[in-house]
């Protein structure tokens, strides 16, 4: 039978405790928003692309120039594509109580559940109508993305336009 070297529990602990926990009691909250507005490279020069992970599907996405004009985006693709409407559920383990960080322990079984996490996955292409106007003032341009489920609540953001490719 093999003994548990002790020795690197104890370094190891500190390491865990850090990385999963953030400081309030409970586990780090898991990332479920991310947004990337840009222009890909050796791409189409005149094209942004918008990747956004959420847990709503993407529904509408433009471009707003400086005067309020609107330009709408071409194509949106909500992936993976499941009976849920572009959601798929995304397992991930939960933690037993609040300060507690459940390891294998040999002599009682390890208290350990897991739930689902559901994120969408969206991705979508604005043809920038006018470069010329956009490379002079494309700090002023800002990208607006609704976030919803129709009749449903949805949420707005509005995040800053992409610096043109050179």
């Amino acid at each position: 039978m093999r003994r548990f070297p002790w020795g690197r529990l104890a370094i190891l602990l500190p390491l865990l405790s850090a990385a999963c926990f953030d400081g309030s009691g409970g586990p780090a909250p898991l990332p479920t928003q991310q947004i990337e507005v840009i222009f890909p490279p050796h791409g189409i020069a005149d094209q942004i692309m918008i990747d956004a992970t959420d847990p709503l599907p993407l529904r509408v996405a433009e471009l707003v120039a400086p005067d309020g004009t609107k330009t709408m985006a071409d194509a949106i693709d909500i992936s993976p594509s499941s009976p849920l409407g572009g959601m798929a559920p995304t397992p991930f383990p939960s933690f037993g109580g609040a300060n507690e960080l459940n390891l294998p322990n040999p002599v009682a079984g390890a208290n350990r559940s897991e739930g689902r996490l559901l994120i969408t996955i969206s991705k979508a292409t604005i043809r920038v109508p006018d470069m010329v106007a956009y490379r002079r003032d494309w700090r002023k341009y800002r990208i607006r993305l609704e976030f919803g489920r129709p009749p449903g609540a949805s949420e707005t953001h509005v995040v800053e336009a992409p610096q043109p490719p050179r």
